[in-house]
């Protein structure tokens, strides 16, 4: 099938197993396909972006300028503090925000550039030692510091299921980061968290089901 026949399959899928479709936005994660691929998914409907390498975005980046069609970049990978400042100017969102320092850098570099970067906090729900993210309870420590800087929007959280876990097990996962959400949506953000990033072309149908707003597909959408 065509890029554009898979989009509109997920888009069937979003309306299919989602309790509120309107809320989802499909992240077309491109760090497989150059820009001419990336036009095509553009021109799909499909506008907004996702890289996990910095020296890959700004490239890409700048490549898509040219062709003037409406896109937005969401980084969703592993973010080195040192490499905050090439993308500061013009991120949409970073997804991977893990740690009290690297939230300090992207607030300090937003300032730089007079601008407010949204982000969501990455949540190593399932607590694997070969990945990336805030332990729950580290980041209910920090909720005070980052809650103070104010070039960074938190609108929610992120998490990645491991491959080797049952469905059962995935599910619980993500329902588990819902009911993160909401509950600290009391305690301390006033009801501004919005987001939940999970689900993958493996899983982005349980995901959906258990309130995804962003899911974050590359095989499927280019396979």
């Amino acid at each position: 099938m065509s890029i554009s026949e898979n989009i509109n399959n997920i888009t069937l899928d979003i309306k299919k197993y989602s309790p509120h479709p309107e809320k989802v936005n499909l992240i077309s994660v491109t760090k497989y396909v150059n820009t001419t691929i990336i036009k095509e998914v553009l021109e799909s409907g499909a506008y907004l972006l996702g890289e996990n390498k910095v020296q890959v975005l700004t490239k890409k980046y700048e490549d898509l300028l040219h062709f003037n069609l409406k896109h937005e970049w969401h980084f969703i990978g592993n973010l080195q503090k040192n490499k905050v400042k090439y993308i500061a100017s013009f991120i949409d969102m970073i997804h991977s925000v893990n740690k009290l320092s690297l939230a300090l850098e992207i607030n300090k570099r937003a300032q730089e550039h007079n601008r407010k970067i949204d982000v969501l906090i990455e949540i190593n729900l399932f607590e694997e030692n070969n990945k990336e993210g805030y332990i729950y309870t580290d980041f209910l420590n920090d909720i005070p510091f980052l809650l103070e800087l104010k070039n960074i929007n938190i609108k929610g959280f992120m998490t990645m299921a491991p491959y080797n876990y049952n469905d059962d097990l995935i599910r619980d996962g993500f329902k588990k980061l819902r009911e993160l959400k909401d509950e600290l949506n009391i305690l301390y953000f006033n009801d501004t968290l919005t987001e939940l990033s999970m689900g993958m072309s493996n899983d982005y149908k349980i995901a959906l089901e258990e309130g995804a707003t962003f899911i974050r597909i590359g095989t499927k959408i280019f396979e």
